[in-house]
């Protein structure tokens, strides 16, 4: 299955102020996200984002909340964002089927979210070089497990060119140098 940017939302998890600076190469999972908010935002996909307890977590880091869209972003306090009060609504009334996942930590907020987005019967696509933990091993052992549950594992260069789906439309010429 192909994804499809009138079928999916970006769904940016738990990119916050005392969390990243402890993610493994944090600037290259940012870099990531920055280029697919850039692209979700030239190709009209809907963004959500997440908060773990902003309290205690701060918020989402300003190089990813700059590019985020007023009203995006949903506190939170499960880990797993599927079983937060009113989330589900949210991402519901987008009316949506795909949810591209991106954020930290992979083996704890995104797996958790994303477990439960699958099993609420969303198609959840997880972007690899978009997703961070403190230690690679946690970061890789979540990639495996969510593949054995059936979520697609993917990068931010396919979903922007699946997103994208043909070469000849003024988007590709404004999305091409994100992925160059």
């Amino acid at each position: 299955m192909l994804l499809d940017s009138d079928r999916s939302i970006l769904l940016v998890v738990d990119v916050q102020e005392r969390l990243a600076t402890a993610i493994h190469d944090v600037e290259a999972v940012v870099g990531c996200i920055r280029k697919l908010l850039l692209a979700a935002a030239e190709l009209g996909v809907p963004v959500l984002a997440t908060e773990q307890y902003s309290k205690g977590l701060g918020h989402t880091i300003a190089p990813v909340a700059d590019l985020m869209p007023a009203g995006a972003v949903i506190e939170k306090i499960n880990f797993g964002a599927a079983r937060e009060a009113g989330f589900m609504d949210r991402v519901r009334k987008l009316d949506r089927s795909q949810i591209v996942v991106a954020g930290t930590e992979t083996h704890v907020c995104v797996l958790q979210t994303t477990l439960g987005l699958a099993e609420a019967g969303f198609d959840c696509f997880l972007v690899a070089d978009a997703v961070g933990s403190r230690v690679p091993l946690n970061r890789d052992l979540a990639l495996e497990r969510m593949r054995g549950r059936g979520v697609q594992i993917v990068t931010s260069e396919m979903v922007m060119f699946e997103w994208l789906g043909r070469a000849d439309t003024p988007a590709f010429k404004k999305v091409l140098p994100l992925i160059r």
